[in-house]
């Protein structure tokens, strides 16, 4: 064995900066530290890590949540992110927004246009073939397609849903937008049209860790309940960091989702409940501060092999609107 390569990979990978050894830059010296069983389990996810395919995945849905600006700020985020030359940018194919109603089909607002989508996404997964999927939403309903095609690569995967709702409506719940029904239907009970494009098995009720869930609407409760969903809601105290990191310890892999409207809109403006306009489906806003965030997203990437990473429902509404501005003027536009 190749003690510098492995270092190096080691030294490249983020498990290598767990806190629960001591180390120097003497690749030798760190060996001397670790048990050999440590080290050995270490170096393969590092070698893993060196090796992987990691896309970045613009999927710009809009109609899932019936707000054009989920499609602005999906184009804007993949700006907000660092820069990575070793994470190539696939788009997902989808309309952009004309300003039209949709009609509803079979309960879901825009039927056709959420399933083309969720389609094209998957030609796209399969034709690049990633190791890793960074996804940049969108609302929520851009998880299903990326959690879906990296479970059949990594059967025993854990999701941690980072949001003020359990995003588990159906059909039959009054409530038309796709977003709200994406988890129900990566758990293979939510709407039967967007569990029906699914490659690779359902997630099961215990892979499943929510973080940052508010108080429930009674179907929300009862769906959650009835499948078997363990859950807390997060009003007052959110779950621990040793919550956190038990659950990871049961999965080998780690698929996140984060909605931003997790963070509270007195703090983060560019959030669905920082609009006064609008009312969804009479839900309320999460509590979290983007402190408390930094601190969960850490533990989980420090601690975990995360292969999956969304993050949804970045709703810039001032910056929309000066685009919108902007767009009026000839100066700009002839």
């Amino acid at each position: 064995m190749n003690v510098h390569v492995a270092y190096f990979c080691l030294h490249k990978n983020k498990l290598f900066q767990k806190r629960s050894f001591n180390y120097d830059d003497s690749g030798m010296h760190f060996m001397q530290r670790i048990s050999m069983t440590a080290f050995m389990r270490l170096l393969k996810a590092s070698f893993k890590d060196c090796a992987m395919k990691t896309i970045r995945l613009l999927y710009p849905d809009h109609v899932s949540g019936g707000l054009d600006t989920y499609d602005f700020g999906a184009r804007l985020m993949q700006y907000i992110l660092p820069p990575n030359n070793h994470q190539p940018l696939f788009k997902v194919d989808i309309l952009p927004p004309n300003h039209q109603n949709k009609s509803i089909t079979h309960g879901i607002y825009a039927e056709d246009e959420v399933l083309n989508g969720i389609q094209n996404a998957q030609k796209l997964l399969h034709a690049e073939n990633p190791d890793r999927v960074i996804t940049i939403g969108g609302n929520c309903i851009v998880s299903l397609a990326p959690f879906d095609y990296l479970h059949g690569l990594y059967p025993n995967a854990g999701i941690i849903w980072i949001d003020a709702h359990p995003d588990v409506s159906t059909p039959n719940d009054g409530y038309p937008n796709a977003h709200a029904m994406v988890l129900g239907s990566l758990l293979g009970n939510g709407a039967p049209q967007l569990s029906s494009q699914m490659k690779n098995d359902k997630f099961k009720p215990d892979n499943v860790l929510y973080i940052g869930l508010q108080p429930l609407h009674d179907y929300q409760e009862r769906f959650l309940n009835q499948i078997g969903i363990q859950y807390k809601t997060q009003d007052k105290a959110f779950v621990s960091n040793d919550e956190i990191l038990n659950f990871t310890r049961r999965f080998d892999h780690i698929l996140v989702h984060f909605d931003i409207d997790v963070l509270d809109e007195h703090f983060f403006h560019s959030t669905y409940f920082a609009n006064p306009e609008l009312v969804g489906d009479g839900s309320g806003g999460g509590r979290m501060t983007i402190e408390k965030l930094n601190e969960i997203l850490h533990i989980i990437t420090r601690h975990t092999h995360v292969v999956g990473f969304t993050i949804a429902e970045y709703l810039p509404f001032d910056e929309y609107k000066l685009h919108q501005m902007f767009c009026s003027l000839p100066l700009f536009t002839e």
